[in-house]
């Protein structure tokens, strides 16, 4: 007999037993009701890409966690790192058959071999939102919206949009004769929340003076308010542009459709948080690690468990799909780490109950009566409820150790006495109470009456 293969995983990969993959299920379908109710629709797109696709723009420290290789055939190929990227170059690709603006999600594996640590692996789920074919404010403003809707939806409590803008932190840093460097300090001002502030100080100062350091430390430190950040940070940068007009804007949409929703809740009778208002949050220390950002920038993070890190992020990206064709399509969007989302998920027990799992175990008790326990079946699911008939007959002990196993609440039970009675038992196998019913659609009715939604 030929030695045994140890199952093992890779080291930064997992499998998702079923428990993990329903908790994903159910939050792909909350997030892609979501992204619909935006007017957003579904693309997908080769998990395999030439390198030169994928490397063309990513950065310097993404380059070093791609998964590159020569395939068979010789080529030069990569996994893809995220979604965005490959969108662009679907977007030069196939921008005539599209209609502009386009706005697209995209729910999907990809790769990175970077360190692994809880809630971060190196095979992972991303879910992604964009907008391309606009350069406008309310494209950025429904990004945003987009995410607190998102985040509302999942139930997650309290979270942070964090939002900043590149174009005006680069506006400081060339009044302070720092744009040779702006490539460095974005990315080190993008650790920030991962080390200390000496330790930033220590790295900012092997490119930048001491005096230089503690300007870009002080234009970092956020005010109280959004508003009050924003005017030190225009102040700082030389007095309002663009780009904090923009800001504005995105911060006065954010502002007016909380008031919009408070109104009609109240209007409808149902209750309202005010916790909107401090969700937007003006983080000056945000830039995003990718070189392709060129405006907003966006993170989100849970109040429950900043440890964690950052659970949705992106920004604005006008110039990316010009690696692939001359035509300028700016683009907006976000990412939700979906892997990171419910690792945080399961430990704040904030997840998302049993949709999907079986709710009914019809019994199998007698070797002709397969063709009545799958009518049965039948008839549970068109009302809606999870039923599944045990595959052959056994005692009943195993079959209702089985249905305990695997959370199974409800058993319908048809044997010779039940069908010489011409009658159901329903048996509710927490409590061990049974009650007898005339048919299948009725022991469905009184289910459904039972199950808690």
């Amino acid at each position: 007999m030929s030695e045994i293969i140890e199952p093992r995983v890779l080291k930064g990969f997992r499998d998702y037993l079923p428990e993990a993959e329903i908790e994903r299920a159910s939050l792909v379908k909350i997030l892609e009701g979501v992204f619909r109710s935006f007017g957003f629709v579904p693309i997908d797109t080769p998990a395999l890409e030439y390198a030169e696709i994928l490397l063309g723009k990513g950065g310097g420290e993404t380059d070093k966690q791609v998964y590159r290789f020569a395939d068979h055939g010789g080529r030069d190929v990569a996994l893809r790192f995220d979604l965005t990227v490959p969108f662009a170059r679907f977007m030069a690709e196939h921008v005539e058959e599209l209609y502009l603006p386009f706005r697209r999600y995209h729910m999907a594996k990809v790769w990175r071999g970077e360190n692994t640590q809880r809630g971060r692996y190196r095979e992972f789920m991303q879910c992604d939102f964009d907008i391309v074919g606009t350069d406008s404010a309310m494209a950025d403003a429904d990004i945003v919206l987009l995410i607190r809707d998102a985040f509302d939806s999942l139930g997650v409590g309290g979270f942070k949009i964090n939002i900043n803008h590149r174009g005006l932190f680069n506006r400081f840093l060339s009044r302070n004769g720092l744009s040779d460097r702006s490539a460095f300090v974005l990315r080190s001002v993008d650790k920030k929340d991962k080390i200390t502030e000496a330790e930033l100080r220590s790295l900012l100062e092997t490119e930048v003076s001491a005096t230089e350091c503690g300007v870009i430390l002080d234009y970092i430190r956020p005010l109280d308010g959004f508003l009050a950040t924003l005017d030190k940070l225009e102040a700082l940068a030389g007095g309002p542009a663009e780009d904090s007009k923009r800001l504005r804007t995105i911060y006065g949409a954010f502002q007016a459709t909380r008031m919009a929703v408070a109104w009609n809740d109240a209007a409808s009778g149902n209750s309202h948080s005010d916790s909107d208002t401090e969700t937007l949050v003006l983080n000056p220390g945000i830039t995003r690690g990718l070189d392709y950002y060129t405006g907003v920038v966006f993170e989100t993070k849970l109040d429950a468990m900043p440890e964690i890190g950052s659970v949705c992020g992106g920004g604005r990206y006008d110039e990316l799909a010009s690696l692939y064709t001359t035509r300028r399509l700016p683009g907006v969007g976000a990412a939700i780490g979906l892997d990171r989302l419910m690792t945080a998920l399961e430990a704040l027990g904030k997840t998302h109950g049993r949709a999907g799992y079986t709710e009914v175990l019809v019994l199998n008790l007698e070797e002709d009566f397969g063709t009545k326990y799958q009518q049965i079946a039948a008839v549970m699911r068109r009302a809606g409820i999870v039923a599944e008939v045990f595959a052959e007959k056994r005692k009943l002990a195993q079959q209702f150790a089985y249905a305990e196993k695997k959370g199974i609440p409800f058993a319908v039970v048809l044997g010779e006495s039940e069908a010489a009675k011409k009658c159901l038992t329903v048996k509710v196998l927490a409590s061990r109470e049974t009650f007898e019913v005339e048919s299948a659609s009725e022991a469905a009715d009184r289910i459904r009456e039972l199950l808690v939604p």
